[in-house]
């Protein structure tokens, strides 16, 4: 779950400018800035070693968010136990795997290098509800014709309540136009040299994650029953060509937990966030400072999570159908530098070796001096738009 921070502006600077016409570009920056410690910690009950995040409000002329570093993070419980992070990176991980166990409240101290400290509420784990299915069936939505994924979760005891989801899918890329040589351009001796081309440039592998936060109460229902919607992939959508796979994470929040996501996903959906400044402070979670009044705002979950994995090929959902596009065109096209040549068979007037240069086509056919062939490179070079490294999770058919 990713925390996003509204930069602070300067609202009378906009208006400067808004009211005298202006069109030169004005530089804002801010004039008043008081800094804001967001933090991101889910700790669940898979036996792992657990990740925090800090991060630090940012000023409007920021370009970037700076993580909260030489922070002293630890996790209590009421056993007793405490369990130390350590700085790696833009995150804390703990020294040493643990999971989060029923029946036990567990507390979050953060001290930063300035000495300022916070420490969260007392947090307890949410019920254990594994994920029932997660189903992907061929349907209509909104007039269009795709997969829906469905995730699928009943509790008997009706002490779950309060859900919410993350996705991460993987697809597999095969580039259509792939050819087993290529060409490269010697610069210094302004020459083509055909030469093989690797095998992992053919079939690659996609990724994506959801951005929006997904949340799902049955409060109001029956029975504590979930069909969730998860992701809807259009038919037309290259994703699914080949074979596709989804992770589908399935978190138990608190009640509290639950309010604060919503909160806040209510105010990223008309344009603020955290710290917004629509809104006379910022979005309280359940963290306090200790003997100081400086400001910190996220949540400390410590909530259940159920996983599960499922794959599908495109003709299993569709038999007998024509694949979707590629996500490019992926015709042939030639350079000439001779006129009489364009645009018939030659589409393109000069020559292919700046393009070539800037990894911007492939070669296709053609003998690389008189009339050679390319295309775009992601119709010959699946690596331009994703990853040739095939995940170990993956399994084909």
């Amino acid at each position: 779950m990713k925390f996003y921070i509204i930069k602070n502006i300067i609202f009378l600077a906009l208006l400067t400018i808004l009211f005298n016409g202006c069109t030169e570009a004005y530089p804002l920056v801010t004039n008043r800035f008081e800094e804001v410690i967001i933090v991101e910690a889910n700790i669940t009950n898979e036996l792992k070693k657990q990740e925090i995040k800090l991060t630090k409000s940012a000023k409007f002329e920021d370009e970037n968010y700076l993580s909260e570093s030489g922070a002293k993070v630890f996790i209590t419980d009421d056993a007793g136990n405490q369990y130390n992070f350590s700085e790696d990176l833009d995150k804390y991980v703990s020294d040493t795997e643990f999971q989060a166990v029923p029946n036990t409240k567990y507390q979050l101290h953060i001290t930063t290098k300035d000495g300022r400290s916070f420490e969260s509420s007392p947090e307890t784990l949410t019920t254990i509800n594994p994920i029932q299915s997660v189903v992907a069936t061929v349907e209509e939505k909104d007039g269009v014709n795709g997969v829906a994924i469905h995730v699928n979760s009943f509790d008997p005891t009706d002490s779950s309540t309060y859900y919410r989801y993350e996705y991460e899918e993987t697809y597999k890329v095969i580039a259509p136009k792939w050819r087993p040589t290529k060409i490269d351009w010697i610069v210094s001796t302004q020459t083509p040299v055909f030469l093989p081309n690797s095998p992992s440039t053919k079939t690659c592998y996609g990724s994506g994650k959801n951005i929006e936060l997904m949340l799902q109460s049955t409060n109001n229902l029956k029975e504590d029953r979930v069909d969730y919607l998860i992701r809807f992939i259009n038919d037309q959508d290259y994703i699914i060509t080949h074979r596709y796979s989804i992770l589908v994470r399935q978190y138990i929040e608190s009640q509290t937990a639950y309010n604060y996501y919503n909160t806040l996903k209510k105010s990223a959906a008309s344009g603020g966030t955290i710290v917004s400044p629509t809104q006379p402070g910022f979005l309280l979670g359940n963290l306090r400072g200790i003997n100081n009044d400086s400001k910190i705002s996220g949540y400390f979950d410590v909530c259940s999570v159920s996983t599960e994995r499922i794959y599908f090929n495109y003709e299993d959902l569709f038999p007998g159908k024509f694949p979707p596009p590629y996500v490019e065109e992926c015709k042939e096209f030639c350079y000439s530098t001779d006129e009489s040549l364009v645009p018939d068979p030659c589409t393109n007037w000069g020559h292919y070796a700046t393009d070539l240069s800037l990894g911007k086509i492939t070669y296709y056919s053609g003998t690389g001096t008189g009339l050679t062939f390319w295309v775009d490179s992601p119709c010959g070079d699946c690596t331009t738009i994703a990853s040739s490294i095939k995940p170990p999770f993956w399994v084909d058919n």
